[in-house]
């Protein structure tokens, strides 16, 4: 295959999201290396366990790379005390930027989220200013886990900056793997349910061909993208969500006839030349 001998790292291989982005990557020919604090469960490649907090580390296991997906960190607010939460995904972040860099790796992807917008995690609730939320929304987080996000963002735009290191910042909305669409049933007709996430969903074999385009596309500097399905995850339409928990919200910036996303991806479609595959309906053969 064209991709036979080219490497890329992945951090947080062993992941719920990153054990589908190395099946991704090795079921198109790329030679990948795994990297995280723990052997996966199913291994598909080679794994080293690193300290990604730790520099020299973090070189050590990027060298010979072409490109790095990072997927590693604390993934949600709420896990461990907030100030480790920052601390863990800025700095494993920063050092796998500055590492790439340093090693002449031209292209990353790294996990931002949904989550940056501030509406998940918020003290003191809040909606949308509008919808479908693109990419220019303003990013409000009350938490450390939707700041880190942010940071890490920034971050990428410096080392573009500085050295030219394309970076693609994928805006995850809420990941689910092919065995959790069995959940689906039990909040579909339910607003009040995953309203914090403005109902948002992505399949993590459609992140996984996301993150694979982002390395493979060229010239695109430093980008944040929303990445999520293109329906919302429910049998209520997004009209009715929205006038059921969110009426305070009167910018409507699509038609919104049916059961549209409000997570806005067209984004991640126009420059990556992606497109959804999975639907939780066809999931659950309906």
């Amino acid at each position: 295959m064209t991709n036979q001998g080219k490497k890329v790292v992945v951090t947080g291989g062993s992941g719920m999201l990153g054990q589908w982005v190395v099946k991704d990557l090795v079921e198109h020919g790329y030679e990948v290396l795994n990297v995280d604090t723990r052997q996966p469960e199913e291994p598909m490649c080679s794994t080293l366990i690193v300290n990604l907090e730790d520099l020299g580390q973090t070189y050590s296991a990027l060298a010979g790379a072409e490109a790095v997906v990072h997927m590693a960190a604390i993934p949600r607010a709420g896990m461990v005390p907030p100030e480790l939460t920052f601390r863990n995904n800025v700095m494993s972040t920063y050092n796998v930027l500055e590492a790439a860099a340093g090693l002449g790796i031209k292209k990353a992807v790294i996990a931002s989220s949904e989550s940056s917008y501030g509406i998940c995690f918020a003290v003191h609730p809040f909606g949308p200013q509008y919808v479908p939320m693109d990419e220019e929304h303003p990013q409000l987080p009350q938490d450390s886990y939707g700041l880190s996000k942010i940071v890490n963002e920034l971050t990428a735009d410096m080392f573009f900056r500085r050295s030219g290191i394309q970076v693609v910042s994928l805006r995850l909305g809420n990941v689910i793997p092919p065995e959790w669409y069995e959940r689906f049933p039990s909040w579909i007709h339910h607003p009040e349910e995953r309203e914090r996430i403005l109902w948002s969903y992505i399949d993590t074999r459609d992140a996984a061909a996301a993150c694979r385009l982002a390395i493979e596309a060229e010239g695109l500097g430093s980008v944040a993208l929303n990445l999520g399905a293109n329906e919302t995850s429910m049998a209520v339409p997004s009209r009715e969500l929205m006038a059921t928990r969110y009426p305070e919200v009167t910018d409507f910036r699509a038609p919104l006839e049916g059961y549209e996303a409000l997570l806005n991806s067209d984004e991640a479609k126009r420059v990556l030349g992606w497109e959804p595959k999975y639907t939780w309906r066809e999931q659950l053969g309906k």
